[in-house]
């Protein structure tokens, strides 16, 4: 398993804010960049990928007639679909019950 971790070199010790060097130390790698923190909109955008994402590995699943918990994976569907246009998008995703 991959673990990185983040060492802030501009001001060691606290968390980065945007413009600070930081070093970005892996099993097999270091890395020194400037930190961005990412925007609303890019957030949104990985939201609605990884939404996207499940619609997609569902799909197959919906289409069994016989799948034992179709009636809740029905409604995740429509949850996913409605998902952009709620007061909790993207902070909260929907869930499988």
């Amino acid at each position: 398993m991959s673990t990185e971790v983040i060492n802030n070199i501009t001001n060691p010790g606290q968390d980065p804010v945007n413009g600070d060097l930081i070093e970005r130390v892996g099993n097999t790698y270091s890395v020194r960049e400037q930190f961005n923190a990412p925007t609303a909109e890019s957030i949104a955008e990985g939201a609605r990928m990884w939404r996207d994402m499940e619609l997609t590995r569902t799909d197959t699943l919906h289409l069994l007639n016989d799948y034992p918990n179709a009636a809740n994976l029905t409604t995740y569907r429509a949850a996913l679909r409605d998902w952009p246009s709620t007061d909790d998008f993207p902070d909260t995703k929907p869930t499988l019950s």
